[in-house]
């Protein structure tokens, strides 16, 4: 999925990629440097990026998947001092730049596939999350990082984690911040499906395939009625995790958290 050079490339933003495969489409996350973690240009692109594969007639499924080794890091906690987008507090960012991205991918009318090629972290975990299926490389993993630097889920996460494997285990995922590997992530049916490395690319490429020509308007019917038995309270949640997330922005664990990532050190939090 992530060898393109045989797709034509359909459109091409700063950070994001769009490929075309016959009537799927292949949005190719761009960052590679960053491990594809999102800035302010970054969630722009994505957003445009499903806007027009969302309007396009001639696209009838999209595939999303990173560039590089990583799939999405999450929040570029590196690039916090740059550009528009950082002068934001983290309600702003969350229900100007992100949620719009994660309700767009819920509520497109045609089946979108995340093919996760490596890590899917934080905000780059509930973007695999918000797509239909989910499918993963072996080596790929899975990781609420938030808690890591004092934060709390957010786009989505404390919806989509628990809605797919249950109370006990989202307890654990997101309180104790580990990663859950790519087999353990199939067993605890947070995803789809897992393939060998070597064999991901061909694999996610006849799954686009087999989705961009089957019923179109069948699966855009199924996504209605599951969004309306599981995510129905989902703008409220979302807006529910921007409050809280705001309040942890303010902390002291957070102020910690960040120094530590930044100084490549453990976190010493006090609670504060």
């Amino acid at each position: 999925m992530t060898g393109v050079t045989d797709d034509e490339l359909y459109r091409q933003y700063e950070t994001v990629h769009v490929y075309r495969r016959g009537t799927g489409a292949k949005l190719v996350l761009n960052r590679p440097e960053r491990m594809n973690a999102w800035n302010a240009q970054f969630a722009a692109d994505l957003l445009a990026a499903i806007k027009e594969a969302t309007a396009d007639p001639e696209v009838r499924a999209l595939a999303v998947t990173g560039a590089g080794r990583a799939f999405s890091s999450g929040a570029d906690l590196k690039d916090r001092d740059e550009g528009e987008g950082a002068r934001l507090d983290p309600y702003q960012r969350l229900t100007e730049q992100y949620h719009p991205i994660i309700t767009g991918l819920r509520t497109m009318p045609k089946p979108v596939l995340a093919a996760v090629n490596g890590p899917a972290a934080g905000i780059g975990l509930s973007l695999a999350l918000a797509c239909d299926l989910v499918i993963a490389k072996e080596s790929a993993y899975f990781l609420l990082a938030f808690v890591n630097i004092g934060l709390v889920p957010d786009g989505g996460s404390s919806l989509f984690v628990p809605s797919r494997v249950g109370f006990t285990r989202a307890a654990e995922m997101a309180m104790l911040g580990e990663r859950v590997d790519a087999r353990t992530a199939l067993e605890w049916g947070l995803i789809n499906r897992v393939w060998p490395d070597e064999e991901f690319d061909a694999r996610a490429d006849a799954l686009l395939d087999r989705l961009a020509n089957g019923a179109t308007r069948s699966y855009a019917g199924t996504k209605r009625q599951l969004n309306r038995w599981m995510y129905e309270q989902m703008p409220s949640q979302l807006e529910f995790e921007a409050g809280i997330q705001r309040e942890m922005a303010s902390s002291g664990d957070f102020a910690e958290g960040i120094t530590a990532f930044l100084e490549k050190r453990p976190p010493r939090f006090t609670g504060a």
